[in-house]
C-alpha cells in the first residue's frame, strides 16, 4: 500500500510538473539570445516571449511568427523600461498579429538600414501587427551621414501607438511608411499616441521625424493615419512631415516648438484636420505647406508661428509644369476651411514662385478661416497670381487682409483662452461665425510611456556645480576629467599651461573668478578638443597660442567626430584669444565635416593675431546641402591681424529643406583682416545680418548663393559689408 500511495504521489507530481510546464510554455521568458530564438520559434497563437529586465546588448532581433486577430504572438519587457537594447542591434518583425512592448533602445545604432522594421526581409512582411510603448532614444549611427530609419512600416493593417522617439541625430527620416511593393500599398497602418521628442536641426535634408511614401510612389494610396500625436522640438529639417503619398489622413495632433511643417508633399486627396501647431514664438515654425491636388485642411489651430516663406502658417505653393515626380505639382481643387490662425507670421500664397515653378494655385478654395493677431498686422504674401483662389467668408481681427482681395471680412471678434493656453474666438463668436468648438487634444502625458522621462534631456552651460582651480600645469584637463555635466570650472588669477589637450565629453564652462584675468597657454596642437557630448563655454580668459608646436592646421578648438553624435555649442564670452599667428592656418575654432554646431556664439571678446580663420566649419561642397552650424552669433567683439577669412562657413548645394546657415553680426570691428581676400566666406548661407559693424583695412564678407532668397541684410556698416556672388542658374 505504501508503494502504491507513493507512486501515486509520484504520478500526481508528475501531472503537476507537466500541466506547469504546459501553462508556462504560453509565457516564455527567455535570457539569452539563443533562448529567444528558440522561444520565438515555438511560439503559436497566444504565446509571448518575455525578455528578462536587464541590458541586451549587440541583439539582432528576428521576430516572426503566425498569430490570429484573438490571440495575437506578443513580445514584451518582463518590466516596461528595464529591458534596454543597446550596442549594434535592431528588430526586425515579419508575419501576422504580432504584438511588441516595453523595450528601451539606446545607447547603440543599428547595424542595419532601420532599429525597427516591419518585415523580416523583402518577402517576410509584417500584417495586422502592432508596436507600443517602446522606446528609442539617441539610437545614432556614429557617422552622422550614415542614413537608416528608425522605424519603417511595411506591409498593411500595422500600428504603432504610444511609443517614445526621440534624438535622432544622424540622416534618415525618424519613421517611414514604406510603399515600394504592392503589399505594402493601401496599407491602412495607423501611427497614434506617439511621443516624438527633439530632433535637433540635422544640416541636410533626411532629417523629417515621419514620411509617409516617397516621390516614386506618389501617384500610389497609402490610406495612412497618422493622429494623436504629440511633436516636441521636432526641428529635423523644413519638413517635419513629409507626406508623399494619397489618400492619407493627418488628425488631432499637436506640434510644439518644432521648426518646421506639415507638408504634403507629393501625392492627391490627403486630409489634413484639428490639428494644432504652436510655435511660442520660436523662429521658423510653421504649419501647412499645401502641394498636388485635392488636399483639404479644415478645423486646424495655428498660435504663435514665426515661419515665413516654406514655413509660413499656411503655405500654397507653385507648382513645375508637367512635373517630373520629385519636383512640384500645382495646387488644384484644394479646399481651406475653419482654420483658426491666431498671431502668426506669414501666409503665404504662391511661394517658390520662379523661372521653373510658374503655375499658381487654382480652382481652390479658402473659406471660413478666422485671424487673429494685434494692430492690423500684415501676414498674408502673395507671390504669384491668386486668380486661381476663391476666397468666402474669412474673418479678421487684427489682421490686415491680402490687397484687393475680397471674401475677407474685418471687425472685432469675442476671445477666450482655453485651460491650455489656445486663444479661440468666444462662444458668441463661434456661434456667429458657425465654428465647432475646440477640439480636445491629446496632452504632452497621453502619448509616448509613463515610465520614460519626457523632459528635455539637454545640460545648459551653468547649471551645475564650481570647482575652483589655482594656476599650475594641467589644471584644465585634469579639473574637465572630474568635471560633470553643466558644471562650471572656475580660474583664479595666475597662468595656467597644458601640456595635455583639454578633452570636453560634456557641456563644461571654464570661466575667471571675479576681477581675475587668468592666462592659458598650452604645448599641443590643440587646448580644447570636443568630443561625444561635449560642448564648451569660455568666459573671462585669457588664451594664448604663443607656447604652441608649429604645426599646420592648429586650432583652439577642435570638433572632429566622434560617437556618440552630439550637437555641439561653443560659447566665448568676454574673452581674449591671441597668438595664433606662430603657425600657418591656426584656427580659433575647426569643425571638421561630420560634426555640427547647433550654435557658436562670440559676444564681448576681443581676438588678435591668427594666422587662420576664427570659425572654419565646413560641410559638403557637392549638391547635398550639408553644412556644419545652424547659428553663429558674434556681438560687440574685436578681431584684428586675422589673416584668413575670419568666418569660413560652407554649404553646397541647392536643397531647400534647410533654414541654415545663420550668421548675425552686431557691434563688431574688423581690422587689418584677410589681406587680399574676403573677410568672411559665407558660402551658401542662408541668413547673413551685418549691423553696426567697423570694417578697416577689410574686404567685404563674400556671400554665395546657390538656391533660394537667403535672408541678407546690411545696416549701419562703416565700411563695405557684402559682396554678394549669385550662382543660381
Amino acid at each position: 500500500m505504501r508503494n502504491l500511495r507513493s507512486n501515486l504521489a509520484a504520478l500526481l507530481g508528475l501531472g503537476a510538473l507537466a500541466g506547469s510546464v504546459h501553462a508556462y510554455a504560453a509565457e516564455r521568458l527567455v535570457r539569452t539570445p539563443e533562448a529567444f530564438v528558440a522561444a520565438v520559434r515555438a511560439s503559436k497563437p497566444g504565446d509571448a516571449v518575455v525578455l528578462a529586465d536587464g541590458v541586451w546588448r549587440d541583439f539582432e532581433m528576428v521576430f516572426t511568427g503566425e498569430g490570429t486577430a484573438a490571440k495575437p504572438i506578443t513580445l514584451r519587457a518582463q518590466t516596461p523600461g528595464k529591458v534596454v537594447i543597446s550596442g549594434k542591434s535592431n528588430l526586425r518583425i515579419g508575419g501576422r498579429h504580432l504584438v511588441v512592448s516595453g523595450l528601451t533602445f539606446k545607447d547603440g545604432f543599428s547595424p542595419s538600414s532601420e532599429v525597427i522594421s516591419f518585415r523580416q526581409d523583402n518577402k517576410g512582411l509584417a500584417f495586422d501587427t502592432r508596436v507600443t510603448e517602446t522606446v528609442i532614444d539617441g539610437f545614432n549611427k556614429p557617422d552622422r551621414a550614415a542614413e537608416d530609419y528608425w522605424v519603417g512600416l511595411y506591409g498593411q493593417n500595422n500600428r504603432f501607438d504610444h511609443n517614445h522617439l526621440q534624438g535622432k541625430l544622424n540622416a534618415g527620416v525618424t519613421l517611414a511608411v514604406v510603399l515600394s511593393s504592392a503589399e505594402s500599398q493601401q496599407n491602412h497602418h495607423r501611427i497614434d499616441h506617439n511621443y516624438f521628442g527633439p530632433r535637433p536641426p540635422l544640416g541636410a535634408n533626411g532629417g523629417e521625424t515621419i514620411r509617409v511614401g516617397t516621390s516614386t510612389f506618389s501617384r500610389t494610396q497609402s490610406l495612412t493615419v497618422v493622429e494623436d500625436n504629440y511633436f516636441e522640438g521636432c526641428s529635423g529639417e523644413v519638413e517635419i512631415v513629409s507626406n508623399k503619398s494619397g489618400g492619407n489622413i493627418y488628425r488631432r495632433n499637436v506640434f510644439v516648438r518644432s521648426q518646421g511643417s506639415l507638408v504634403l508633399r507629393h501625392g492627391d486627396g490627403n486630409l489634413v484636420e484639428d490639428n494644432v501647431f504652436l510655435g511660442a514664438g520660436v523662429a521658423h515654425t510653421g504649419g501647412v505647406r499645401v502641394i498636388n491636388a485635392g488636399q483639404t485642411v479644415r478645423n486646424n489651430y495655428f498660435q504663435g508661428l514665426r515661419g515665413d516663406g516654406f514655413t509660413g502658417a499656411l503655405v500654397l505653393m507653385n507648382g513645375v509644369p508637367n512635373s517630373p515626380l520629385n519636383r512640384y505639382n500645382q495646387v488644384l481643387d484644394a479646399r481651406i476651411e475653419n482654420n483658426i490662425f491666431v498671431d502668426v507670421g506669414a501666409v503665404v500664397f504662391g511661394a517658390g514662385a520662379d523661372e521653373e515653378r510658374t503655375l499658381p494655385p487654382a480652382r481652390s478654395i479658402l473659406a471660413g478661416n478666422v485671424f487673429l493677431g494685434a494692430g492690423r498686422r500684415e501676414i498674408f504674401k502673395v507671390l504669384a497670381p491668386i486668380d486661381g483662389l476663391t476666397f468666402t467668408d474669412n474673418h479678421l481681427d487684427g489682421v490686415a487682409p491680402p490687397s484687393g482681395v475680397a471674401g475677407f471680412e474685418a471687425g472685432p471678434l469675442g476671445r477666450e483662452t482655453l485651460p491650455d493656453g489656445r486663444v479661440y474666438p468666444d462662444a458668441a463668436a463661434r456661434k456667429a461665425l458657425g465654428l465647432a468648438a475646440p477640439v480636445k487634444l491629446p496632452g504632452r502625458d497621453d502619448t509616448g510611456v509613463p515610465w520614460y522621462p519626457k523632459d528635455d534631456q539637454a545640460v545648459a552651460f551653468d547649471s551645475g556645480r564650481v570647482l575652483k582651480i589655482k594656476p599650475g600645469r594641467d589644471q584644465l584637463s585634469a579639473a574637465a576629467a572630474k568635471a560633470r555635466a553643466g558644471d562650471i570650472i572656475e580660474l583664479t588669477a595666475g597662468d595656467y599651461a597644458e601640456g595635455r589637450i583639454v578633452e570636453i565629453s560634456r557641456p563644461l564652462t571654464f570661466r575667471a573668478e571675479k576681477g581675475a584675468r587668468p592666462v592659458v597657454t598650452f604645448d599641443r596642437s590643440t587646448l580644447f578638443s570636443l568630443v561625444g557630448q561635449g560642448s564648451l563655454k569660455v568666459q573671462g580668459l585669457r588664451l594664448s597660442g604663443v607656447r604652441a608646436p608649429g604645426a599646420v592646421g592648429n586650432a583652439l578648438i577642435r570638433v572632429g567626430p566622434s560617437y556618440p553624435l552630439n550637437n555641439y555649442a561653443v560659447e566665448l564670452i568676454d574673452s581674449e584669444v591671441a597668438d595664433l599667428a606662430g603657425s600657418e592656418a591656426f584656427a580659433v575654432l575647426n569643425g571638421a565635416k561630420g560634426t555640427f554646431a547647433d550654435h557658436v556664439t562670440i559676444r564681448d571678446s576681443r581676438l588678435t593675431d591668427i594666422s587662420g580663420a576664427v570659425l572654419r566649419i565646413v560641410g559638403e561642397p557637392g549638391a547635398t546641402g550639408v553644412y556644419g552650424v545652424e547659428r553663429v552669433d558674434v556681438a560687440a567683439s574685436q578681431f584684428a591681424h586675422v589673416r584668413a577669412p575670419m568666418f569660413d562657413i560652407l554649404r553646397g548645394g541647392t536643397d531647400e529643406s534647410t533654414f541654415g546657415p545663420q550668421v548675425r553680426i552686431s557691434g563688431s570691428a574688423f581690422r587689418d583682416v584677410a589681406p587680399g581676400q574676403p573677410s568672411m566666406r559665407l558660402d551658401g548661407v542662408q541668413v547673413v545680418r551685418l549691423d553696426a559693424n567697423v570694417f578697416e583695412h577689410a574686404a567685404p564678407a563674400r556671400v554665395t548663393i546657390h538656391v533660394g532668397k537667403p535672408d541678407l541684410s546690411e545696416a549701419g556698416n562703416a565700411g563695405a559689408a557684402l559682396e554678394i556672388v549669385d550662382q543660381r542658374k
